[in-house]
């Protein structure tokens, strides 16, 4: 696990000095603490900070071929490489390492862009091809690794986080407004768009080729549902996918250091740990984390008795309310993009005691999405189910049903029965509703007239899009791709990598190897949600190796209560940042909607993931914005060192 980063002026009689690549990797040190590199051809510039996983000593990056014809800087791990690297030495390649990451430049001199089929992993990396003169980038299939880039007029940059490229002074710094608008319609920013509008993200499964001067993006891999009958029987099924996850959590522990396991007290985490302690011979780490006060699901019993039950060497610990608060300066640096994501607090505190121990780890994230394990999957069914059976009265019973539910305040309730009353593509997809209606709703009220002016519609089209590509799959497979190329990349992996790497610490998820999610793709969705019952047939591939305890326990994840600490232990804190002149000078927000709200929150509750959102919006404003305006003009620097900014200021 690494941070890459790098540029490429497209006029190819430039010449790229080295302290602009080092000036990159400065922001991004915490993801590879244990050496640094950088490699220049005239016109382009590769340069790498090294978290060594594998082949400790042989692994330095950048790293070329033989005769240095290509080079290549990497960020994360192949799992199959050891294989590939038989077949391509069988082919008459030469290697000088031990590493994943020549296995990939012998890969790419052998079979060019379609060396990405053959790796299974998590990836993001950068090739330089100086015969061609051209720059292949490339990204994980469900976006486990991120990679950033900017194209301007006179050049292309990169790196593993958004602060690296925002560290050259010529990447322009211009707000995205529409992309704040999204964000505040999905708590997190969907698709290729981030706050910086010349700054991108390269989606998921694609790769970019930059060569005199044209870049163009292009997909090569998509999540696909079989229409074919499945041939086996559930029972059939579950044996086999025991089988398939045994070897790809094996295939996941391989390092040359440590390893560990993050424990949510889930099947998930739990199921991983159940093959991790058969991977190795030594007694395998787990971690948990819990939280004192507020009236949350406490993790930590739950994972000790999984711990107990494989023979781990169990570590938990426990954050506070002023732990929560005096982190989030801190947390928005690290997660770059504003992410309503308090869960990510949580994994930041449980990856810093992990290194203490191990510099891997390996958890369940993405089982929900591959296997169906959200309530709401289930809920979304059985509404469909009702729907299709009062016909056109549908749409009239939902209405009754969401207007008696918001006169006795069951504001969750009510968003079911608004459900209820138009079809499931129109609801799910579109997000204007679910999960939050609160700034679609008052959007002519709550933003300013400017502010509506600069931004556009929340993203309906991208999800639009996407629901249009599986319209003919079942409604559960809409939701699982839907979620699966939004949720999952765009918010849930974003805080697994940036918190992890935040302590030097490469997090490993196998559930999200590509295998197991096209497996679960091929079931028929019954397997996976029956009535009340999601993930049936993982929980029946585990069923006589976990606690039953585990396997019956409602979903809770890390639990954090942040509710309550928003609501009374700092609300005069959020509403002196919220309602300050700084905030308001941004033009943004009507500052009597947003005292309203704050307002409404302390007296009822319910605006949590509402409040925390323009918390962290605000503190991004003041970490990227106005920090980026102090050091570019008093020191004539770029931004690109962390200095928080109190949240109390």
């Amino acid at each position: 696990m690494c941070g890459i980063a790098g540029k490429l002026v497209f006029d190819p009689e430039a010449r790229i000095d080295r302290a602009e690549i080092e000036t990159m990797l400065i922001p991004i040190a915490h993801r590879g603490p244990d050496s640094q590199g950088v490699h220049l051809d005239r016109n382009a510039g590769l340069g790498h900070c090294r978290l060594s996983i594998i082949d400790v000593e042989g692994g330095s990056q950048p790293m070329a071929n033989e005769d240095e014809s290509v080079w290549i800087v990497f960020n994360g791990e192949i799992y199959n490489f050891q294989s590939l690297r038989q077949d391509l030495l069988a082919r008459g390649h030469v290697f000088r390492s031990r590493t994943d990451t020549e296995v990939i430049i012998h890969l790419y001199e052998e079979h060019g862009t379609d060396c990405l089929k053959y790796l299974r992993g998590m990836f993001a990396f950068a090739i330089w091809d100086a015969k061609r003169r051209r720059l292949f980038m490339a990204r994980d299939r469900v976006g486990i690794k991120p990679l950033y880039y900017c194209r301007n007029q006179n050049a292309l940059y990169f790196a593993s986080e958004l602060k690296a490229v925002i560290a050259d002074a010529e990447v322009p710094r211009e707000i995205n407004h529409a992309a704040i608008r999204q964000f505040l319609s999905f708590h997190y920013v969907p698709g290729e768009d981030t706050l910086f509008r010349a700054v991108k993200k390269l989606p998921p499964g694609h790769f970019l080729l930059a060569q005199d001067g044209n870049v163009t993006v292009q997909r090569y891999w998509d999540l696909k549902f079989s229409r074919e009958r499945w041939p086996k029987t559930f029972d059939e099924t579950a044996g086999e996918l025991r089988e398939l996850l045994g070897s790809t959590v094996r295939d996941h522990m391989i390092a040359d250091v440590p390893v560990g396991v993050l424990l949510s007290g889930g099947v998930d985490s739990s199921a991983v740990l159940s093959f991790a302690v058969q991977g190795t011979t030594k007694k395998v780490k787990t971690f948990t984390v819990g939280f004192d006060g507020g009236n949350v699901v406490d993790e930590r019993p739950y994972a000790r008795m999984t711990a107990e039950r494989f023979g781990t060497e169990h570590y938990d610990i426990s954050i506070a309310s002023d732990d929560f608060w005096n982190f989030l300066p801190t947390y928005v640096w690290h997660m770059e993009e504003p992410v309503c994501e308090p869960p990510a607090v949580a994994l930041y505190y449980v990856s810093k005691l992990a290194r203490n121990h191990v510099k891997v780890l390996l958890s369940g994230e993405g089982g929900d999405e591959a296997f169906a394990g959200y309530p709401n999957y289930a809920n979304l069914l059985r509404l469909e189910r009702l729907r299709s059976i009062f016909g056109p009265l549908a749409r009239p019973a939902g209405t009754a049903a969401s207007m008696t539910c918001k006169l006795f305040g069951e504001t969750r309730l009510q968003r079911y029965g608004e459900a209820f009353g138009r079809p499931l593509s129109a609801h799910y997809f579109s997000r204007t509703s679910w999960p939050s209606s609160f700034f679609n709703q008052r959007a002519q009220t709550f933003f300013t007239p400017g502010f509506l002016e600069n931004a556009a519609t929340p993203p309906a089209e991208f999800i639009a899009e996407l629901a249009e590509s599986v319209k003919d799959e079942s409604s559960l497979n809409q939701m699982l791709y839907v979620d699966t190329k939004t949720w999952l990349p765009d918010d849930l992996l974003i805080k697994a990598d940036k918190m992890t790497m935040a302590n030097s610490l490469e997090l490993r998820v196998p559930l999200l190897d590509h295998v197991v999610l096209e497996f679960a793709a091929a079931l028929p969705p019954d397997f996976k949600v029956r009535g009340r019952e999601t993930k049936r047939v993982l929980k029946a591939a585990f069923a006589a190796v976990l606690p039953t305890e585990v396997l019956n326990r409602r979903k809770a994840g890390f639990p954090v209560p942040y509710e309550s600490w928003l609501r009374r232990e700092f609300k005069n804190e959020i509403q002196d940042i919220l309602l300050s002149d700084r905030a308001m000078s941004r033009g943004f927000f009507s500052k009597n909607e947003v005292s309203r709200l704050l307002q409404a929150n302390v007296r009822m509750g319910n605006h949590a993931k509402e409040i925390f959102s323009l918390l962290v919006l605000e503190l991004w404003h003041r970490q990227f914005v106005d920090l980026a305006v102090v050091n570019t003009t008093e020191s004539g620097r770029p931004f690109v060192t962390r200095e928080l900014v109190g949240v109390g200021n």
